[in-house]
């Protein structure tokens, strides 16, 4: 992502420091401040993605007041912006305090251009990020999907797909591993169908046992069985005029699915325990995360009730084919739990970020949704990867600029011993250095003279 342009504060009272920062930092919109006040100013101007800040600021340049100070008006003022905080050596303390008031990092000095450069480019990106995931809520109202929120786009595929299947007036089998949101592709189907009027009935085949399903869905008669106190519509009567969703259908029993085949094919149905046809006029979304074409070649689901339920078919991505949403979606939810919940202003610290844009996320967003609460409640400042029960280890590791000169460096002069065949003349001048330089370079990288 380019930073051509993104706006960066740089608040310091050295004014040779902010001139090598700003040197630095070419490639973004440069600003630099004196103090406090010349920050607030400049914040005030043009909100800025990333601002580096100093916390010994006059009046109190030995001491972390005024940096602090700082850093709540700031935020107050533009809360989007990433805050990196600049300490010496011996002010831990006072960078980890500036965390906990919602700085989005710290660096110690002496400052290295490079290590800092790296740091202000992932901050800027998220900023980025955050700006995006802000301007899909602020247009959710025209969303296909209400609550969808996604830069991916196999998912807005999917909500292309609910608008022109919610006009046509046929069946839909949703798939989707559990916990993708195949409920919120149903439940968009009806809200934007004829039949948004009606009811939205929903009933999960996987968490009524077999012997109660039958009644469930298609209602009972006073005494057809003990305890039918009193004649009771069914869920497929319930959903008349609207739109009846069964969920996990897979797990349908085979009687049951010739029952439902027969509602769907006459548009009526009968109680358990009655022998009067009662018309309905349903539409049925049914999901699954289960391959029903494979269950049919196993016998294990009717082949025609496939076929009438598949007449449309939307396939929802897992969060792990689609990690650009998984940021999103934390920061959105995590906002609107912890409004619910009273528990303030939250938020992820950089390594929980990495975390949660790398994990796989078996259980898609509703594991999501279950991490971030519970990072929410153990955190005790801002939520790490380790509040979110995450192992960050086994990510993969970005070299710093250094890092990856210095790799840079160590196979080129690998490479350039084995083309000069072990001569240190010839390798030399391979590399464009001199001899003494190169010879320094051999030991910087504990590299033998004469050694390929």
């Amino acid at each position: 992502m380019s930073s051509e342009g993104t706006r960066i504060l740089i608040v310091d009272d050295d004014p040779g420091l902010r001139r090598q920062l700003k040197w630095a930092f070419t490639d973004f919109d440069a600003v630099e401040c004196a103090d406090r006040d010349e920050a607030v100013r400049a914040v005030d101007e043009d909100a800025p993605a990333v601002a580096l800040l100093d916390l010994g600021l006059p009046p109190d340049p030995d001491g972390p007041s005024e940096g602090l100070a700082a850093l709540s008006d700031i935020l107050r003022r533009s809360p989007e912006t990433k805050v990196i905080v600049m300490t010496g050596q011996k002010e831990r303390q006072h960078a980890l305090e500036s965390v906990n008031r919602g700085a989005y990092d710290f660096y110690r000095k002496p400052i290295d251009v490079d290590e800092l450069h790296l740091i202000v480019r992932r901050a800027s990106h998220l900023h980025a990020l955050e700006r995006e995931n802000r301007d899909l809520q602020e247009s959710a109202h025209e969303a296909a999907i209400p609550g969808l929120l996604t830069g991916n786009e196999r998912m807005r595929r999917v909500a292309k797909q609910v608008v022109q299947f919610a006009r046509a007036d046929v069946s839909v089998l949703v798939n989707g591993e559990s916990g993708t949101g195949k409920e919120l592709v149903a439940h968009a189907l009806h809200s934007q169908s004829k039949r948004a009027q009606g009811h939205y009935v929903a009933i999960n085949c996987a968490a009524i046992p077999e012997n109660l399903l039958e009644s469930e869905l298609f209602g009972y008669e006073k005494g057809a069985f003990t305890g039918a106190n009193k004649t009771t519509p069914g869920k497929i009567e319930k959903a008349h005029k609207g739109t009846l969703l069964l969920d996990e259908i897979a797990d349908l029993p085979l009687a049951l699915q010739g029952k439902l085949l027969r509602a769907l094919q006459e548009r009526s149905v009968e109680r358990v325990g009655g022998r009067q046809a009662i018309n309905v006029d349903f539409r049925l979304v049914a999901a699954t995360n289960r391959d029903l074409k494979a269950m049919v070649a196993e016998g294990t689901f009717r082949e025609d009730l496939y076929y009438r339920l598949g007449e449309t078919t939307i396939v929802i991505p897992p969060l792990r084919d689609r990690p650009e949403d998984a940021l999103m979606i934390a920061q959105d939810f995590l906002g609107r739990w912890a409004r619910e919940q009273g528990l303030g202003a939250l938020a992820f610290a950089p390594d929980a970020l990495a975390a949660i844009t790398q994990h796989d996320w078996p259980g898609n967003v509703r594991e999501l949704q279950s991490r971030v609460k519970r990072g929410a409640v153990s955190a005790t400042g801002k939520i790490t990867a380790a509040d979110l029960g995450l192992d960050v280890q086994g990510t993969e590791h970005v070299p710093t600029i250094k890092e990856a000169r210095r790799n840079g460096e160590f196979h080129a002069i690998q490479k350039a011993l084995g083309r000069a065949g072990g001569n240190m003349s010839e390798a030399a001048r391979l590399l464009g250095v001199s001899r003494p330089t190169f010879y320094q370079l051999l030991a910087d990288h504990n590299l033998k003279q004469g050694s390929s």
